[in-house]
């Protein structure tokens, strides 16, 4: 399936960025698509939309998302070359419904139209948590390793410009011993922000975020841009919103590199 939506959703100011919508299917599946494969969510098959908005901020170093939260560093065309970063998978604490709940690294999205990146997920098809990892070159389709993840593996994950619009998208499960790199070309990346991320999904057919995932708490460590801790790019945090509902709660950087995200609604 065409996967989840890498820009943030926006509650109040008006800037570049994307939306996704969805439509409902049973359960979670896969398909062979290109190098990688197409996933069937439970919530169903996703599809871009435009929609170039962002949440208005907090403060000059806070924002709030409606589907995005974590640390991002900003700057000008061409400001950022990788960014990385290592995390441990959470459980999906699953009861009823489909939710959805994803963690990345990557360059662009935060204020551009493509986003490079690549992660790990957790969603629950009822009861049933589903986890799994995967890369996409945003404006194109996401694409998922069939190798197995589990709740407690460590992942370490980058992407990283080598000129000429090439990228090279590593993730690595340590605890499992697996890992995969794509060498993947976006001539129209802008590489405008770096970030560390956790995703709710958006949108659905009505037009609004899919159900966030509960994952409990999520820790993030060697959060790093061009090779630096991310703290000494001044980043912005942001909190993922809806209306008066804060979904998570995203701690302060810890050493410029390490935070982590508490869930808290769907």
């Amino acid at each position: 399936m065409l996967r989840k939506w890498r820009i943030p959703v926006a509650t109040l100011a008006l800037v570049g960025g994307s939306m996704l919508a969805a439509t409902s299917t049973a359960a979670a599946s896969t398909a062979a698509h290109g190098s990688g494969r197409v996933t069937m969510q439970p919530g169903g098959l996703a599809r871009h939309l435009v929609g170039p908005l962002r949440a208005r901020g907090r403060g000059s170093q806070s924002v709030t998302s409606s589907n995005w939260s974590g640390y991002v560093a900003t700057g000008g065309t061409g400001a950022f070359s990788s960014v990385s970063a290592s995390w441990v998978e959470p459980t999906g604490h699953c009861t009823s419904g489909s939710q959805y709940s994803s963690f990345w690294v990557g360059l662009d999205g935060y204020s551009s139209r493509t986003v490079e990146q690549t992660g790990s997920e957790v969603d629950c098809s009822g009861s049933t948590p589903l986890y799994y990892a995967w890369w996409e070159m945003y404006p194109g389709p996401s694409h998922t390793f069939s190798n197995p993840v589990s709740p407690g593996d460590n992942f370490t994950a980058s992407v990283t410009f080598d000129g000429g619009g090439r990228f090279t998208l590593t993730i690595s499960d340590t605890t499992r011993g697996w890992s995969h790199t794509e060498n993947k070309t976006l001539s129209s990346a802008k590489r405008s922000s770096a970030e560390v991320i956790v995703e709710a999904p958006c949108c659905t057919g009505s037009g609004g975020i899919l159900p966030l995932a509960n994952f409990g708490t999520a820790n993030f460590t060697n959060s790093a841009a061009n090779g630096s801790a991310i703290g000494n790019f001044s980043p912005t945090e942001i909190i993922m919103k809806s209306g008066s509902t804060q979904k998570d709660s995203i701690s302060a950087l810890s050493g410029g590199t390490n935070f982590s995200a508490t869930w808290l609604h769907k």
